[in-house]
């Protein structure tokens, strides 16, 4: 048969099992045992055990765990309501301050947990129902956090960075690095277009509104700090050459437990238990998919479907930028429907040769990639975003959230485009920092 029909095939066999509502790994496993059964015969399932914890043996993924547990034991204290009220205590007589500041806690908070649900709980919890005790639509108070909790997944230490620069072979560090200037120019517009939706609105009562005096605003500093410390510390490490992307998240991790511990009283066992187990479980989770993922990899150049896909690719007489543009059609409606990690191991083995055949850089396409999946973590039908906060404000309907925050989703396709127009935006401070690319 054909690989490229063969492809096409694969591709719409595993949209058909991922639907039916099992989970990514096992369907994706599913797929892979068929079609090596299929076509090269029962015993070529012998080599899915190898391959499947042949992928596991990375020493780069005990990163993953140890960044999860990093985030989790911040998501499980007050740090998210104190960098909200730490941001609005010092933003509070900007107009639109507050949602300005949410924003801002947002980011801070994305940068240290490095998951977008816990960013939407952690602040939506605060800054939703003083936002709208002040007057703010439900649709910019809903909205504006639900966007601000995708920066999760781009805004370093990133988990999804970490699967993509193992699914494609790519430094972990350049893809970390690769997401500080996008990452804050995501925040930026998202704080422009919150001035100006408040300036437009003209209402005094949605305006900068509040006071603190000077020892109240440095009040909360101790509290919120010692977080930061370690975010800068981890990544000074990291990009300083003292120690690999695994031991610094080891150690971000250690430290951000004993100062859960030391600063919020995290003392209870069951406490610290509740961290480690859903840590655990996360990670078991991606792991799984990543092994799995791997499985599906080699099934595909088992098969010759990526080969035959690349080469087809390089022979069609098309612009890069239209293959890029139809690429970027593709993500977002994979990412309407799957969470950013399984996207990014199904995807990857096809699309690297695809963009690399055209002459994009891959760390410049990672970053364009997060972009493309953080629209769809607040967009139907999965939109998990969406459903976090109308889990925290379940009077405000979910197309009220979707309403609210489709000016946001414009923000992200305006960081698309001008990632395009200007790549330098992903790859300057990598190559500043790391050298030329390799």
């Amino acid at each position: 048969m054909d690989p490229l029909l063969l492809g096409g095939i694969v591709a719409v066999l595993t949209i058909l099992v991922l639907f039916s509502g099992v989970s990514v790994a096992i369907g994706l496993l599913i797929v892979s045992a068929g079609f090596l059964i299929v076509f090269d015969g029962p015993r070529s399932l012998e080599l899915m055990p190898e391959i499947l914890f042949g992928k596991l043996d990375n020493f780069a993924l005990l990163s993953i765990p140890m960044f999860i547990i990093m985030g989790a034991s911040i998501a499980s204290t007050r740090a998210g309501a104190d960098l909200y009220e730490a941001l609005e205590r010092w933003l509070t007589r900007i107009p639109g301050g507050l949602v300005v500041s949410n924003l801002g806690a947002c980011a801070l908070f994305a940068a240290m947990s490095g998951s977008s649900p816990a960013t939407c709980a952690a602040i939506g919890k605060m800054g939703i129902p003083e936002m709208r005790k002040r007057g703010y639509p439900d649709g910019v108070a809903a909205g504006s956090i639900a966007a601000g909790g995708t920066l999760g997944i781009l805004i370093p230490p990133s988990v999804t960075m970490i699967v993509y620069g193992i699914a494609t072979e790519t430094s972990i560090g350049r893809l970390f690095l690769a997401g500080v200037i996008p990452g804050l120019l995501l925040v930026g517009l998202f704080m422009g277009w919150s001035l100006y939706s408040t300036w437009r609105s003209g209402d005094a009562a949605r305006l900068g509104s509040g006071s603190y005096t000077w020892a109240e605003r440095f009040e909360i500093l101790p509290r919120v700090l010692p977080f930061l410390a370690i975010i800068i510390g981890v990544l000074y490490a990291m990009y300083g050459g003292i120690a690999t992307p695994s031991e610094t998240a080891a150690v971000g991790a250690l430290l951000c437990l004993v100062i859960a511990v030391v600063i919020y009283k995290l003392w209870n066992p069951r406490d610290l238990w509740v961290v480690l187990r859903d840590s655990t479980k996360e990670s078991v989770m991606i792991l799984f998919i990543i092994a799995a993922a791997g499985v599906f990899s080699y099934m595909l150049s088992s098969l010759f479907i990526t080969q035959s896909i690349a080469e087809w690719i390089g022979t069609l007489e098309v612009n890069r930028w239209v293959l890029m543009g139809a690429v970027n059609v593709f993500l977002l409606i994979a990412g309407f429907f799957l969470p950013p990690v399984a996207v990014i191991l199904m995807a990857a083995p096809i699309l690297l040769p695809i963009i690399t055949t055209a002459g994009f850089d891959p760390i410049w396409f990672a970053v364009v990639l997060t972009i493309n999946m953080e629209i769809g973590l607040i967009s139907p039908p999965v939109g998990l975003n969406l459903y976090v906060i109308n889990g925290i404000a379940p009077d405000i309907s979910l197309r009220t959230i979707l309403l609210g925050s489709l000016p946001f989703v414009a923000c992200m396709i305006l960081a698309i485009v001008l990632l395009c127009l200007f790549p330098g935006l992903a790859t300057w401070l990598p190559n500043l920092v790391m050298g030329g690319a390799i």
